[in-house]
């Protein structure tokens, strides 16, 4: 963990009035769960508060309590005293947030990521939380900041998504520890939260799916898995981006499978490349940062320019090599 101490968050929470929460783009369930959690605490503390993601709240994620207080960013330029960037690992990826902060005295970064470099006055990086949700979980109650039912189900989704379910490898005690603590004292009903995040899905999801399964390639003895989604599937199927979140789960489950990789063309010329390991010989956020992205050893994305074909050579040139020499070693 970084230097900056959760009491010297705790301290400038409380010392200053106009706050705004910003999360990456392409948001995720740990983002907007850690966002509304932190933004729906200040409120309790008397702060004025905002709440703001490229792509505001996601239809997926609308069933998280106070959704509506997470919008887009405005058209004008708004000064805060505070600037809080959560689970974004580049500052760029804050996206259109970004310019929507006309000036902030002190901006907070608090993250997982371990390719986070750091920016911001006051930094919390813990590359072993599992979720950033984790460590806002632990910034409220040691810092004895509002906490309620609502905050500690936004909590609860974040950390849920952002551990598969409680199966990824940086799950730990502590984990479960913390989401019992939610469970008991935000009094929630994890069936009906679970059954929300992932028995809820639209059916063009799953005609997504089937169109995905039809592009799917394998190489190096079964060891690396792949498919793509072009723009022109994406418009035929009338799917949105948010569709996509988990799908790639599906080829890294496969018996044999080392390395999953899923190939999204965006309209910026640029190719999505989200990438999962299931070994950490074959560290994904290494071949993600030679493309200009990063992430996690197991999990990790980059965006890259050039077509679909292109840009599934060269990834796929290095993962081979990756996969290669851990398999040797």
């Amino acid at each position: 963990m970084s230097n900056t101490t959760f009491e010297e968050i705790g301290r400038v929470l409380r010392e200053h009035q106009q706050f705004v929460v910003l999360g990456h783009v392409r948001p995720d369930g740990d983002a907007l769960g850690s966002q509304l959690a932190l933004g729906l605490s200040l409120q309790k503390l008397g702060k004025n508060v905002r709440v703001w993601n490229e792509e505001g709240m996601l239809e997926k994620y609308s069933f998280l309590p106070r959704a509506e207080l997470l919008t887009k960013p405005p058209a004008t330029a708004e000064h805060v005293d505070v600037a809080i960037a959560l689970d974004t690992a580049i500052q760029n990826r804050l996206g259109t947030t970004l310019a929507a902060v006309g000036s902030a005295k002190i901006w907070i970064n608090i993250d997982h990521h371990v390719t986070n470099p750091g920016y911001g006055d006051l930094v919390i990086i813990d590359p072993s939380a599992p979720a950033t949700g984790e460590i806002i979980f632990r910034l409220i109650k040691s810092q004895g900041l509002p906490f309620d039912h609502d905050i500690a189900e936004n909590l609860f989704a974040a950390i849920s998504t952002d551990t598969g379910s409680f199966q990824y490898p940086k799950t730990s005690a502590r984990t479960f520890e913390i989401a019992a603590g939610l469970v008991r004292e935000g009094d929630l009903d994890v069936g009906k939260i679970s059954q929300q995040l992932y028995e809820n899905y639209p059916r063009r999801r799953l005609e997504l799916l089937r169109e995905l399964l039809r592009t799917m390639r394998f190489s190096e003895c079964g060891r690396i898995a792949t498919f793509g989604l072009s723009l022109k599937t994406a418009a035929e199927l009338g799917v949105i981006p948010e569709d996509n979140e988990g799908l790639i789960d599906h080829l890294r489950a496969l018996h044999g499978v080392i390395v999953a990789v899923f190939f999204e063309e965006l309209s910026d010329g640029k190719v999505r490349v989200s990438m999962r390991s299931k070994d950490e010989r074959v560290d994904v956020c290494a071949i993600c940062q030679k493309f200009g992205g990063g992430g996690h050893t197991l999990a990790a994305g980059a965006r890259v320019r050039g077509t679909l074909a292109e840009v599934e050579e060269k990834v796929l040139e290095e993962t081979r090599e990756a996969v290669k020499r851990a398999c040797v070693s």
